[in-house]
Formats: C-alpha cells, sequence, structure tokens
C-alpha cells in the first residue's frame, strides 16, 4: 500500500485540481431552424448540417389514433 512520505499541503493539492472543472457547453444557433445545436453535430429539432437535410423529421404521431 502507497504510503505519502510528507504532508501534500493545500495549496499543492488545489493547485493539482486547478484543470478538473467543467466547462459549461458552447451551443451555436442551427442556421436552418434557429434553435439551439451543439456545434458540429445535426440538428436534433430539424435534422439539418450544414445547409443539408440529414436526418428527415416526421411529424409526431399520436398514439392513441394508430392504435384504435
Amino acid at each position: 500500500m502507497a504510503v505519502q512520505q510528507n504532508k501534500v499541503s493545500k495549496s499543492r493539492r488545489n493547485n493539482r485540481r486547478a484543470h478538473d472543472a467543467l466547462v459549461a457547453a458552447n451551443p451555436n444557433e442551427c442556421p436552418n431552424c434557429g434553435e439551439l445545436k451543439r456545434p458540429h453535430h445535426v440538428c436534433a429539432a430539424c435534422g439539418h448540417y450544414a445547409d443539408r437535410e440529414i436526418v428527415s423529421m416526421i411529424d409526431e404521431v399520436d398514439l392513441e389514433e394508430d392504435a384504435a
């Protein structure tokens, strides 16, 4: 089992953890629909990427009408 030889001070410990903070997301606006989306990803709202439709989005289906 590893045992430290000298006590690690709070300052040295905290300096080591200085880069562990989470950074906020950087959303961009979709040029097609205006929704916020992740950079370099397909828009979840309209399915467009770089002015092209990549995923065709279907209208919402009412499950109660389909079951009847």
